[in-house]
Formats: C-alpha cells, sequence, structure tokens
C-alpha cells in the first residue's frame, strides 16, 4: 500500500553542516563556529567554510543555531524613508559593519506614523532579532513597552538625548537650527522663507531657526511645511508658494538638501539668480549637494559614523562587552558652498 507521507527516496536531500565539514576537512564543530561565531575564526579558515557552503549548496539554519546559543544573528533597522538618500550612507554603514560582526541586517521603512513604527517593530520583535535600531527618539508609548518587554539591545540614531530607550548615536537638531539662524543673522538678513518637511525632527530644526531669526527686531519670516516625500518637486513648489505670496526674500532655508536643489531650479525658472538675488541652504551634505549648480550650502551630519557606531555599540553588548558610553553626539558643521 502506497503511503504519501512517505518521501521520495529520489528526492535530493538538503546539504547539511557535515557536507561542509568534509567538504572542508575541518570539523563539524569548527564549521559551526566559523558560521555563527566569526570573530573567533582564523580568516584563513573562514574563508574555507565559506568555499564549502557555496559548492556544497548549504543554507546555514540560523534559528537552529539560535536555539542553542539564544541568537539568531539578526539586526532589525528601522528608518521612516529611503527614497531621499537622506538615511542611505547610514544604513549601508550599519549593513557593511554588522557584517564584519557576523550579524545580518532586516531593514524596514516604516514612515513617518508613531502607529506605523509600532505595528511593525512588534512584528519584527517575532523574528526575535538581538538588537534593533531606531530612528529619532519619539515613540509610541506602545512601542517603549513593547522594546522593555523584549529585553534586547536597541540604539535609536538620528537624534539626541540625554535619556534614550537604551543607547543613541545621533545629534541635537534644535542646535542645528540655531547654527543656521546665527550665519544669516551675521550677514544682515531680514527676510527670511522657510521650506520644512513635516517630519518631527525637521520641525525642531526649523524652531531652531526661528528662535535665533526672531531674536533681531525687523526680522521678516514666512515658513511653510510641505508633505513627504520631501522631493525636489516639493521644494519647488514650497519656494513658488513663498515667492507668490510674499515676493522678496534674503534667504530661503530648506530642511534638506532635497528640497533646498528644488528650490534653487524653481528659483532660476523664475530668473532669480541663486545667490546674487536669493541664498538658499539646505541639510544632510546629500552626495548631490557638493556638485549642484551652484553648490549648495549646508549642514554636514556624519552619516556613515552614526551606522559604524550604532552597529559596533549594538554589537557589543550582545556579546557582553561593556559600552563605554550610551549617548554619543557626533555633532555637525555648516559648510558653505555657492548657494549661500
Amino acid at each position: 500500500m502506497n503511503n504519501d507521507r512517505n518521501p521520495d527516496k529520489n528526492q535530493p536531500r538538503s546539504p547539511t553542516l557535515e557536507d561542509v565539514a568534509r567538504a572542508a576537512g575541518l570539523s563539524p564543530m569548527t564549521v559551526s563556529r566559523a558560521l555563527n561565531n566569526p570573530k573567533v575564526v582564523r580568516p584563513g579558515t573562514i574563508s574555507r567554510v565559506m568555499e564549502a557552503v557555496n559548492s556544497t549548496g548549504y543554507i546555514p539554519n540560523m534559528l537552529a543555531g539560535g536555539l542553542a546559543t539564544k541568537r539568531t544573528k539578526l539586526i532589525a533597522v528601522v528608518v521612516p524613508q529611503i527614497n531621499n538618500n537622506m538615511f542611505v550612507d547610514t544604513v549601508q554603514a550599519i549593513g557593511d559593519e554588522l557584517a564584519l560582526r557576523g550579524y545580518h541586517m532586516l531593514l524596514c521603512i516604516v514612515g513617518y506614523s508613531t502607529e506605523s513604527e509600532t505595528e511593525i517593530v512588534s512584528t519584527l520583535l517575532t523574528r526575535r532579532p538581538d538588537g534593533m535600531v531606531l530612528t529619532g527618539i519619539h515613540h509610541s508609548s506602545d512601542l517603549k513597552r513593547v522594546i522593555l518587554n523584549a529585553n534586547i539591545p536597541v540604539v535609536e540614531i538620528w537624534d539626541m538625548t540625554p535619556t534614550p530607550l537604551d543607547m543613541l548615536v545621533g545629534f541635537s537638531h534644535e542646535k542645528i537650527g540655531h547654527a543656521i539662524g546665527h550665519y544669516f543673522l551675521e550677514q544682515d538678513f531680514t527676510r527670511f522663507g522657510l521650506i520644512c518637511a513635516s517630519d518631527r525632527r525637521a520641525q525642531v530644526r526649523k524652531n531652531g531657526v526661528i528662535d535665533v531669526l526672531r531674536s533681531r527686531p525687523g526680522s521678516f519670516i514666512r515658513d511653510i511645511t510641505v508633505t513627504a516625500p520631501a522631493n525636489m518637486e516639493v521644494g519647488r513648489s514650497g519656494l513658488s508658494q513663498l515667492i507668490e505670496e510674499d515676493k522678496a526674500f534674503d534667504a530661503i532655508i530648506c530642511t534638506s538638501d532635497t528640497l533646498a536643489q528644488g528650490a534653487i531650479m524653481e528659483a532660476e525658472a523664475r530668473g532669480l539668480r541663486v545667490p546674487q538675488d536669493l541664498k538658499v541652504i539646505g541639510f544632510a551634505d546629500l552626495n548631490f549637494a557638493a556638485h549642484n549648480r551652484p553648490a549648495i550650502t549646508t549642514i554636514c551630519v556624519d552619516k556613515v559614523k552614526i551606522g559604524q557606531q550604532a552597529a559596533n555599540m549594538l554589537a557589543d553588548k550582545i556579546e557582553g562587552h561593556e559600552v563605554a558610553e550610551s549617548v554619543i553626539d557626533i555633532g555637525f558643521s555648516l559648510i558653505v558652498r555657492e548657494s549661500a
């Protein structure tokens, strides 16, 4: 009698750890150590193991390894967006650095809704990541409770607070706003337009700018908030709205380089010369900012360093090493170029 539940003897079996060990000429224990904790294995041994993995087609059972070591080697990285390059360098640096430490990145895009962030993070935690990277410091109370209950290392990035959920690598958006405001007041400008993205961190930068500009009597300030995503099209429409309502401005302050690039394009389309007739400043020093014409004056933050620091802080804590500083302020610099 046929039994449908009997496996087909002709069906090829999946390669095992023992198959990899034989192909590499190593013990199964050495192969397991090379796959699960490469830091303690010689590079030459790792190379032999990976060649054997490739030749056999072996797929490591990370779940089984996680049951034994209580680790999955997964790090969840949560960012609001990557469609305008704001977070791309940081995400790449996290992934590269985690790979060097033997971990894998699970990337999730959550937008700017705290409800969406909470829902997605809760789902991510069912995959039992060893650690998590969150963007920003403003989270729902539900997410904070879920994170604390998960009891895993967490690094918040791209913001600043003395009281993070666990660890933090970032910078002060308020101080950036103040720096921009003082820069333009030193040039004796009086009429300012602000094109601001709708996310919380951009709004903090905008408010920091306005606080400084208002300190000088007679300053005229007009700000508008544009919808996400903050792309060049939105930058153009933002400047168009400002000019149609209030005509003359000395400087246009944008909360991203992409918005600034759009504002420059719109100014030129209207016959305005940047910087002769209108100064424009952005934020983040994205890869095109220095090569734009005119080159964009901007605020530079070390996006790669944020990612590297976050990855290593997580890996250190997961592996039981002491983290010397739980809060790292990487600072920022104002890069003066042609546009302002």
